[in-house]
């Protein structure tokens, strides 16, 4: 008899997810809850409905909730706030979906009476750091339930003979005869991993790309537009307000068509592993390409500079799965409060796979002086002869370092 009675697990009704909920009915004999997350991912989500219903799921337990509003808003907005980049090119889509993810799961948890929550997480990956990080922040004592740390199905051809023989309907499943791509999508971006990716001197397939277009056949001609933000965050587009993931929406759909977005990158995991993933994060790209622009306009300097320093912590902290940790909750209250003065406008051009600052400016909050940065007769404005000063006690430590060599010559 097992020692758990009831398991919430976070279930997208695709491969893995579908095998676990029939694993854990069999192993465990237990009742199984299933939450299924809309972040935007795209997809019809009354699939898994019904695919929880096929395996005698209770209706009552079966959780399929929007939470598109609060992902961009209280989690993607935020962390574009600090300008986050891991690795100098990953925009961490995955990443920061998880800690959401965690906290629903836990609140389902609790409404529920369940003792234990489970994930579909490999044991080689980063997001069985991510979700647990969370369900032991949230709740300590919950019991975790980690199948592919169990389990002996430890391939994708395994996990779909399984799935065959219990009668369990998968997508793509004899796509180029091989298993599907593993992928995860969201407001944010869409990822891609396994296959013939796994080599890294493999070239992505086309047909792979949902998203976007190739850069070669976007649109001949560019395509402008105007981004407010207010406090750090995008309000509108082209004037036209709309809530935080309408928005990303939006940026998806326009980024998308002009092939903006696209990633091909190995990043170094969490286990100590190197592991490729391709990447589709068009409003993501076109969102960090002008709030950097707006902040340049609006930032102190060194508050600017102390951001870019603080932003590989804040990146590591989201991608190692610590949103929820103290450290995280503080460079957060820092960060936000940098933010109060980001107010103002930028354009960008969007052309064949790039995205340009064409211009931008704060009407309130703009620390940029043209009287003083004129090339022309600034009438006073700047004193040039000060710069003789401070250049001078800049150099005296080198000047002595190298009077002090050249003595010893």
């Amino acid at each position: 008899m097992s020692d758990v009675s009831k398991v919430v697990l976070a279930y997208s009704g695709g491969l893995d997810t579908s095998v676990i909920l029939k694993w854990l009915q069999d192993t465990y004999q237990c009742e199984v809850v299933t939450f299924t997350a809309d972040l935007g991912q795209g997809e019809e989500l009354e699939p898994a409905r019904k695919k929880a219903l096929q395996f005698g799921i209770k209706p009552e337990h079966i959780y399929i909730d929007d939470l598109r509003e609060e992902f961009v808003r209280d989690f993607v907005f935020p962390m574009f706030r600090a300008n986050t980049i891991y690795e100098g090119e990953y925009l961490l889509g995955t990443s920061i979906a998880r800690p959401l993810i965690a906290k629903r799961q836990i609140e389902i948890a609790r409404e529920t009476g369940a003792e234990a929550v489970s994930h579909g997480a490999t044991g080689k990956g980063n997001d069985q750091v991510r979700f647990e990080l969370g369900y032991y922040a949230l709740m300590p004592n919950v019991r975790v339930i980690a199948p592919w740390r169990e389990w002996d199905l430890l391939s994708r051809e395994k996990l779909l003979a399984y799935a065959e023989k219990n009668g369990i309907p998968i997508e793509m499943k004899h796509k180029k005869g091989g298993s599907p791509y593993s992928m995860d999508a969201n407001l944010l971006h869409i990822s891609y991993e396994g296959r013939h990716l796994e080599d890294p001197s493999a070239e992505a397939e086309e047909s792979m790309w949902r998203w976007t277009v190739a850069p070669e056949a976007a649109p001949d001609a560019p395509e402008y537009l105007d981004l407010a933000f207010e406090k750090g965050d995008l309000v509108s587009i082209n004037g036209s307000r709309m809530g935080p993931h309408e928005l990303l929406a939006e940026l998806n759909r326009i980024g998308g068509k002009h092939g903006i977005g696209r990633l091909d990158l190995v990043e170094n995991r969490y286990v100590g592993m190197k592991s490729r993933g391709c990447y589709e994060t068009p409003g993501g790209t076109i969102l960090m390409s002008a709030h950097r622009a707006i902040e340049s306009v609006t930032l102190d300097r060194e508050v600017a500079h102390l951001k870019d320093e603080l932003m590989p912590r804040y990146a590591s902290l989201i991608y190692n799965g610590y949103w929820w940790a103290p450290e995280r909750k503080a460079l957060q209250v820092l960060i936000d409060h940098t933010q109060q003065a980001v107010n103002g406008w930028v354009r960008v051009k969007l052309y064949k796979g790039s995205v340009t600052v064409v211009s931008r400016d704060s009407a309130t909050d703009s620390l940029f002086d043209p009287t003083i940065a004129t090339f022309e007769d600034d009438q006073g404005a700047y004193n040039q002869a000060d710069a003789h000063g401070f250049i001078r006690l800049n150099a005296l430590r080198m000047r002595i370092a190298a009077n002090a060599r050249s003595k010893k010559g």
